[in-house]
């Protein structure tokens, strides 16, 4: 590492610990009126954000990214208003900073709380989504962390503009403006000086493609919260009501397919089959995705001869592997072995099969008759989220203000020794 990137990073890092001690005890009203103020500087300065996202579509032509790359990094009128609500629903969550989490009393005259801190200082390093920007600024914010972001080459200019304007939500409110930081460099040098970071950053937060991920977790000297993939899963139970199964299979794999909610495997009970035939297939092929399968699945024209890796393969674009189990333990066993502990789906009317799917996974998100799709923040009413965890240490799930606090203990005697 140069000495220009590791004294930039050093200045960086002081200024987020600076802020991030005053922004430990600011008040919630100032902070709620920072993001309010931000979300009214990013309508207001949309067509510049909007000027700015088409010099990072050009870029990302250039680059030759996938078209489920294209999509996390392409901003319309309505994505911007996202950024917008997703800032207002933030502000008005409740502050999680100071909830008494527990409390009690001892028999040696001690009270003890634990009581709901900042983390301290949050690096998020993503790919295209601009959108992050806002969100991670917004939810560091909220639970009263200063944070340091470093957006994806391929979506630099987009993040320029929103970052300024959380910056201006920051000046309005009179908090430290360096509570939200963006690498203001595409040198990828800056990803290994955030990695190795430990006097200035307490937690990184990777946000973007295997790839990313696996370096940062690979490298890291920082604490880490993270998913590596999103290979979540659709079961077709016996007991699936039909017209649900149709909506939520179609839903889960082609409203968005490169999110990491996206059903990548979809897991078809034979007695189900035996009752409805292949419509869940059908469908899926009308919708225009290529279903990869074997075995009596192959049947059903338009589909096509999986390969032994496309079973715990995380595709992000219109294709899906499918299988028939028999029965709901042989679904669980198939997740278990090829899932990433990241979102799966039962589809049943079936009380106990449900409680069974329930209890015999552990990924960090498990549904019922409900769309892969759901995996996010804003759908969980958490105004945004940081990112997804499928770690079992400290957040699991979507990382929102609460899961960026830690805890201290609070303890009070009145003269107590221990003897």
């Amino acid at each position: 590492m140069d000495g220009q990137v590791s004294d930039l990073m050093a200045k960086i890092g002081a200024k987020a610990k600076a802020a991030a001690a005053e922004l430990a005890c600011a008040s919630s009203e100032r902070k709620a009126a920072a993001l309010v103020s931000a979300a009214a500087a990013v309508w207001a300065r949309r067509e510049e954000i909007l000027d700015a996202n088409c010099l990072d579509l050009d870029y990302g032509t250039e680059k030759c990214l996938s078209p489920a790359m294209m999509d996390r990094l392409k901003l319309d009128e309505n994505r911007i208003r996202g950024i917008v609500d997703s800032l207002r629903s933030v502000a008005e969550q409740k502050d999680p900073v100071g909830r008494v989490l527990a409390e009690w009393d001892r028999p040696n005259g001690l009270h003890i709380q634990r009581v709901a801190t900042p983390i301290g200082v949050i690096g998020v390093i993503y790919e295209s989504r601009p959108n992050v920007t806002a969100d991670a600024g917004a939810l560091a914010l909220k639970s009263g962390n200063a944070v340091i972001l470093r957006g994806g080459s391929e979506s630099f200019h987009s993040s320029e503009v929103i970052h300024d304007c959380m910056v201006q939500g920051l000046r309005e409110a009179h908090l430290p403006e360096a509570a939200i930081q963006l690498i203001p460099t595409r040198d990828r040098a800056m990803v290994e000086a955030m990695l190795r970071a430990v006097e200035h950053i307490d937690v990184i937060v990777p946000r973007g493609g295997k790839g990313l991920v696996g370096l940062v977790q690979r490298e890291a000297r920082v604490p880490v919260f993270a998913h590596l993939e999103g290979i979540c899963h659709v079961y077709a139970d016996k007991d699936a009501d039909l017209e649900k199964a149709r909506r939520v299979v179609l839903n889960a794999k082609t409203r968005r397919t490169g999110v990491c909610g996206s059903a990548e495997c979809l897991l078809i009970d034979w007695r189900f089959y035996t009752k409805h035939g292949a419509v869940l297939i059908e469908d899926l092929i009308k919708a225009g995705v290529e279903v990869r399968t074997e075995g009596e699945l192959l049947k059903v024209p338009g589909t096509v001869r999986a390969k032994p890796e496309d079973f715990g393969h995380e595709f992000l674009d219109m294709i899906i592997a499918a299988k028939l189990v028999d029965g709901v333990e042989e679904a669980i066993a198939h997740i278990r072995k090829y899932g990433s502990q990241h979102t799966e789906s039962i589809l049943t009317e079936n009380d106990e099969a449900a409680a069974l799917f329930f209890q015999r996974l552990d990924s960090a998100i498990l549904m019922r008759n409900a769309s892969t799709q759901f995996a996010d923040g804003g759908e969980f009413g958490m105004g945004a989220e940081i990112g997804i965890a499928t770690g079992k240490l400290h957040a699991r799930g979507p990382v929102g203000a609460e899961q960026l606090c830690s805890f201290k203990y609070l303890v009070k005697g009145d003269g107590t020794i221990r003897p």
